[in-house]
Formats: structure tokens, sequence, C-alpha cells
């Protein structure tokens, strides 16, 4: 080959290399957005029983076409919390044998009439063009994903048969096993996905190419490519807590004890390839995509008894170092998949108004109490609600920036709820001031007083607990209530301010007091009704 012919040919590997690479991106980020809810789904069904979490792993990854991102995903929840790490390793060993699915996508370029499954290209780019529903444009998009992903096999295919006998030449010398595993890791590290590098091997085996002696060899550089395919895990967990960077660890283990027991395997049993898959399949590239799917779940069905070993290891590998400051349900993982990164603000809302609520109960206490002492932890819990707000607002903002006009509705509710929620953090600043007033004057409220504004306060804590339950449980019958509620504390408050002008009518409550009272009064019924203003804008259908 001369070295024109070597850059011709170069170029057209490079390009047929990047189509495929931006078909598998159209597909597989148009999947994911249109996917999230059902991936949402899947996740919160995680439970104790392995079978069922390796499941959840490997619907998750077919149904988005990459390990990688059902990986991070998994990294992120145990970051947060929502998943313990032994139901992580059953889902990462699911998420390998779901990864699978665009090998075999691949290896059906080995048949004529995937030719024709080129026009989609043309098709979903006139759709996405055309229709005007946002879901419509994604299906569009992942039609012309999935035209790109044949062409680039195509182009590759062609690429490597027009220099057929020059190429072949350079790859029947490379025999040395450790070498090809090697090869396998790097790229697939390289271009973070372990389908991107066995597509490129079964396009190589439709041009008719084979690595080595065409038995074992081009085994072990799918191998590797499992090890290499923990690099895009192992890199989102490391800005992590302790058990994101376990999860983490815990993937590379399983994908690198599966890879060596294999290893192994292959160098004891020099004519594994020609006595099993080439036995049994006609295509090369079918015998690859399946030996990939069978190494999967081969490797799952050997490791799935031991996942609590698993855990075990990497809890001794990776020690806590500290306890962090406060919890989160915010993850950067999460914004790729807008729906899950939705639900974790909901999440993250209620953390912040229990924050809020709780100011407010330790600054009515103070009043209550006449103890200016409790002042100043009433505004510490007061800073702490500042603080998860300000988080909670600029991961709000990022995920508005990369948003679907589908997603605009339920993210403006969000940042109009935080809102609200704040109103009640100041509510209770307020009251911090209140019993200031209340003491450097020397006011008084008598017992009767004092019973019915505690009553009031009784009626908010009664509403914050159903909005509470409507927002997490999304239940039609809680609203009902809400609003029962609500219209008790709205008429509480006519009641007591009556009895108020009554008192001072008959010179039972001193005029000074006046001020305090109705704007504690006003305070705790405007308190009302943020909490009813985020009970109605939560979707209960």
């Amino acid at each position: 080959m001369t070295f024109a012919e070597l850059m011709m040919f170069t170029v057209r590997l490079l390009a047929g290399t990047g189509v495929f690479l931006v078909g598998v991106h159209l597909l597989t980020s148009n999947i994911e957005q249109l996917a999230t809810g059902k991936i949402k789904d899947l996740f919160e069904k995680t439970a104790d029983k392995r079978l069922v979490n390796v499941g959840i792993g490997a619907a998750s990854t077919a149904l988005i076409q990459s390990s990688g991102v059902t990986t991070v995903l998994i990294v992120g929840f145990v970051n947060v919390g929502i998943m313990n790490l032994y139901q992580a390793a059953a889902m990462i060993m699911g998420a390998n044998i779901g990864t699978t699915i665009t090998a075999q996508i691949a290896a059906l370029s080995a048949f004529p009439v995937t030719t024709y499954i080129q026009v989609c290209v043309f098709a979903g780019i006139m759709m996405n063009m055309v229709c005007k529903s946002d879901n419509l444009q994604k299906t569009g998009l992942i039609l012309a994903g999935l035209g790109l992903v044949f062409t680039g096999l195509s182009l590759m295919s062609d690429s490597m048969k027009t220099y057929h006998e020059a190429i072949q030449n350079i790859f029947v010398s490379v025999r040395n096993p450790f070498l090809l595993f090697g090869i396998g890791i790097f790229l697939t590290a390289l271009v973070q996905s372990s389908s991107a590098t066995t597509s490129v091997i079964i396009a190589m085996s439709v041009a008719g190419l084979t690595i080595g002696t065409g038995g074992n060899e081009v085994l072990y550089i799918i191998l590797g490519t499992n090890i290499g395919s923990c690099v895009t895990a192992l890199m989102s967990s490391l800005t992590s807590g302790a058990n994101a960077k376990r999860a983490g660890l815990i993937h590379l283990m399983f994908n690198t004890f599966g890879s060596v027991i294999f290893f192994i395997l292959l160098m004891c049993w020099p004519d594994f390839m020609n006595a099993t898959f080439r036995k049994w399949f006609g295509s090369a590239a079918t015998e690859i995509a399946m030996f990939h799917t069978f190494f999967n779940v081969a490797c799952t069905l050997l490791f799935l008894p031991f996942c609590n070993l698993f855990v075990r290891i990497s809890e001794i590998m990776i020690r806590e170092k500290r306890v962090d400051a406060r919890f989160t349900y915010l993850d950067e993982r999460m914004l790729s998949s807008a729906s899950i990164a939705i639900s974790q603000l909901e999440k993250e809302m209620v953390l912040l108004s229990d924050a809020a609520m709780d100011s407010f109960r330790t600054a009515y206490r103070s009043f209550y109490t006449r103890d200016k002492g409790m002042i100043e932890p009433a505004q510490e819990k007061i800073n702490q609600a500042n603080r998860i707000y300000h988080s909670l607002v600029n991961y709000l903002i990022r995920l508005s920036a990369q948003s679907k006009l589908s997603e605009e509705k339920s993210i403006s509710s969000l940042h109009n709820n935080v809102g609200d929620i704040m109103r009640i953090a100041e509510i209770a600043d307020n009251f911090t001031k209140y019993t200031q007033r209340t003491v450097k004057h020397d006011l008084h409220f008598s017992g009767n007083v004092k019973a019915e504004i505690d009553d009031m306060a009784g009626r908010v804590e009664e509403l914050y607990s159903l909005t509470r339950r409507l927002v997490l449980e999304k239940e039609g019958e809680l609203l009902l209530q809400v609003d029962e509620v609500e219209n008790e504390i709205d008429a509480l408050r006519k009641k007591l301010l009556n009895r108020h002008i009554e008192r001072l009518n008959s010179g039972e409550c001193r005029p000074e007091s006046s001020g305090v009272y109705i704007n504690l009064v006003s305070n705790l019924e405007r308190l009302g009704d943020h909490l009813t203003y985020i009970a109605h804008t939560v979707d209960v259908g």
C-alpha cells in the first residue's frame, strides 16, 4: 500500500467511524430524552431481588443504547442515596448485558437488507424538519441516527474492502493476546464506548478481514473493550461521594474479573471460536456479536451470587473520609435526563421546605416561650434553607438551559414553588423580630390568646403535612384536604382578628401589642397561602 493509498484508506475509515458515532449519538440522546419517563419508572422499581435489578439494568441500557449513560445514572443515584450499592451492583451487571444490543444491531450490516435501512437518514431528517411535535421531531432524529449507524458501518466496511489485501497482511501478523487485549482497552477508553469499538470490529469482519489466524484473536479485543468501557463511570464518580466511587469500582471489578477469567479460558482453549460460535453461526459479524452477549450474560450469572462480596471489597478499598455537610438529591449526572432531574428537584424541594418549616417552628417556639436564646438557632436554620435554595436554583437554571418545550411547564412550576417555600423562611425571620419586639417592650398575651395562636399554628402544620404528602405521592384526594384546611385557616384568621378587636374595645388587650398580634396572625395565614399555591401546582393526573 502506497502512502497515498494509506492516507485515502485512513480518511475513508475515519469518515465512516465519524458517521457511525454521530448516528449512535443521535440514536442514544434522542431515545434517552423520549424514554426518560420509562427509565425513571424502571429505576424506581429497584428491589432487593438481584435478578429484578439485573433486568432493570439490562432493559434501561437496551432502551437507550448506552451502558455508559445507564452506569452514570446508577452512579448518580447511589451518590444521592436513592439506590444502595447492592442494588447498583446487580444493575451494573444488567447494563453490561443491555449494551450488547448495539453489537447485535451492527451485526445486521452483514445482511443485504440493511442497505435499505440507510434511507432512514433522509426520512428521519425530513420528519424532524416537517413535524411540529417535539416527540415526533425526536423520533425523526432516532430514525436518522439508525440510518447513520448503518451508513457509517457501510463506509468502514467499503474502505476496508478496497484495500483488503494490504490491510489483511497487517492484521494477520497481530497475534499476541496481551497486545490485542490492550488494544481493546485503549480504543474503548478513547471513544468511551465498548459498542463503538465492537461495531468497528464487526465492520472489519463484514469486509472479510480477520485478525491473526482468524481464531480467538478477535475475542481478546472484545474482552478488552469491556474493561475500557469502565472509564466513563470511573470518571463520573471521581468528584462524587464515597458510595459513588464504590459503584464505579464495582463496575471495574466486575468487568475486569470477567475478562481475566475468559482471557485464561481462551488461552487454554485455542480452538474455542472454531469449536463454538463459528460452528453455530454462519456470519462472522454474528459470531462476534453473539460472543459479546454470551460473555456478559455468563459473567452476570457467575458473579451475581457474589454481589455482597463486591460491595464489601469496594467498602474496604474506598473508606468514608468525611460525612457530607448535608444530604442532597441533586447530581450533575441527572441533568442529561430531564425527567429524572425534575423528579430529583421535587425531592430537593421537599428538603428545602423541611428546612424552611424547621426554621419557622424554631422561630415560633421562640415567640411562644419569649425565649430570645432560640433566635440564633432559628437564624441558622433560615441560613441553611437559603443555602439549599441557592444550590436548587442554580441546578434549575442549568436544567432550563437545555430543557425542551414539553419540560418547561414543570421547570417553571418548580421555580415558583421554590419562591413560595422561601417565603416560609422569611415568615420565620419575621417571627424572630416579633420575639425581639415582645421582649424589648415587655408585651404580654393572655393564655387564651396564646391558645388561639397555637391552634392556628397547628392548622398550618397540618396543611404542611398534607402538601408534603401531595408533592411526594401525587394523590388527588390530598388536594381536596389541602383546600379544606386552607379555608379553615382563612376563617380562623378573621375570627382571631375580630376577637382581638373585641378585646381592645373592652380593654382586655393593650393597644401596643396590637401590631405584633395582627402581623403574627396575618403571617400564619400567608404561610398557609404559600403552601396551598405549591399544592395546586402538583400534577395529580
